[in-house]
């Protein structure tokens, strides 16, 4: 039976490094790597031996006949991939010259003193870089960051339930303890220790840290209470140290997220989310007692553009679609919306959302009974309507 990669995929490209024949694109010597939303595995290609799977960081592998529920669909996203696709043209062509790669020494010869490298910041970007440092030289790094647990977007951005995306940390931690690092947690540098203090003691600095605030709308009444940014509302249900318990409410029946990313998609699903469902996960306790607590029932994506423009990516989308007791609403209060679905080719993120309920949808009403997410497309949010609190948000394209 051939393999697929479903929903997880971190495509850092371990994988293709496993396989003995070259089936999963796209690799990076290849144009599109990078850009794609996740890597793919040729069925036609792939002889089923496993080697991929077992070098899967994030067990987003599995055997296509294994599949169940909402990664049924992974076997066709792989193979849709292959299809038409003209292979990747050959180095050694008419039009390139026969040169070999290129070979870009990174080590110092043995007489040189080790560079002292300072990496700031223990998410993704910052372990990529000690990994590269201590496999290509023979730097001593020191690692800091101004939390107290290692991880960075690992830790603290990624889905409870999302598991498997989480692991890519156990890859990072095994750095953690490696002889030529030094980790200091809880060191937040521009406070307990200067920029230049740093750069003195180290041959050079790397910074790999996030944004250091949030995105403001800038409309009027964003500042009530019951508006937050979704680095909160993530950080909140992540049990970061810097937010607080009593964050985020949940009293309210409908919630209006501003975004189609896949932070937006992760926000929506978590808030319709069955908490028992949830509990399995690392969510944080207060976050899982509060949305067990709650009333929210309805959560409404708000995307500026269209479909065929919106930011999340086809695997979070697809996980949607299937959130078992929520159903997934397109608002088609606009008539571009319907059309770029229905003239969406087999690929495109828009297709993802045929036969998905469209529905005029009445937003003077309470929402309806069960649970749901609804999807506006072609709205951005004017202003938060409200005294003490927000009570309603007002959109382009209708009354919100």
């Amino acid at each position: 039976m051939t393999y697929a990669i479903t929903q997880t995929c971190c495509t850092d490209a371990t994988c293709i490094a496993a396989c003995p024949v070259n089936c999963i694109h796209p690799t990076p010597e290849e144009k599109d790597f990078g850009r794609t939303e996740m890597l793919f595995i040729d069925p036609k290609a792939c002889i089923d031996c496993g080697a991929c799977a077992d070098a899967c960081p994030v067990d987003a592998i599995l055997p296509v006949e294994s599949l169940t529920g909402a990664q049924k669909e992974y076997g066709a996203v792989n193979a849709a991939y292959f299809e038409d696709r003209e292979p990747e043209p050959a180095v050694d062509g008419p039009n390139f010259h026969a040169w070999s790669e290129p070979v870009f020494e990174r080590s110092l010869p043995s007489d040189f003193a080790p560079l002292r490298i300072a990496v700031v910041g223990t998410g993704p970007a910052g372990m990529y870089a000690v990994e590269d440092l201590l496999l290509h030289t023979g730097a001593e790094v020191t690692l800091v960051d101004r939390l107290p647990v290692a991880g960075g977007l690992i830790r603290y951005g990624v889905a409870p339930d999302h598991p498997s995306t989480k692991k890519a940390g156990d890859a990072f931690a095994r750095f953690h303890t490696h002889p030529r690092v030094r980790m200091f947690l809880g060191l937040d540098v521009g406070t307990d220790i200067t920029p230049e203090e740093l750069a003195a003691h180290h041959d050079a600095v790397v910074y790999a840290v996030g944004a250091g605030a949030d995105r403001r709308l800038g409309i009027p009444g964003e500042d009530l209470p019951g508006s937050i940014s979704a680095t909160t509302f993530v950080s909140w249900y992540n049990a970061h140290p810097e937010v607080a318990p009593d964050a985020v409410g949940l009293s309210t029946e409908r919630v209006v997220v501003v975004g189609n990313g896949n932070v937006a998609v992760d926000t929506a699903r978590i808030l319709v989310s069955d908490p028992d469902t949830l509990a399995a996960g690392d969510i944080a306790a207060h976050a899982l007692d509060a949305l067990r607590s709650g009333g929210v029932r309805e959560v409404v994506l708000l995307g500026r553009r269209g479909p065929a423009e919106a930011a999340y990516t086809r695997p979070e989308l697809l996980a949607l679609k299937h959130l078992p007791g929520v159903e997934l609403v397109v608002d088609d209060h606009d008539p571009r919306t319907g059309a770029a679905i229905d003239a969406a080719g087999p690929g495109d993120k828009a297709a993802v959302l045929r036969g998905v309920t469209r529905a005029k949808v009445d937003w003077s009403l309470a929402p309806a009974a069960g649970r749901r997410i609804v999807i506006r497309f072609h709205s951005a949010p004017v202003e938060v309507l409200g005294d003490d609190g927000v009570r309603a948000v007002r959109v382009t394209g209708g009354a919100g």
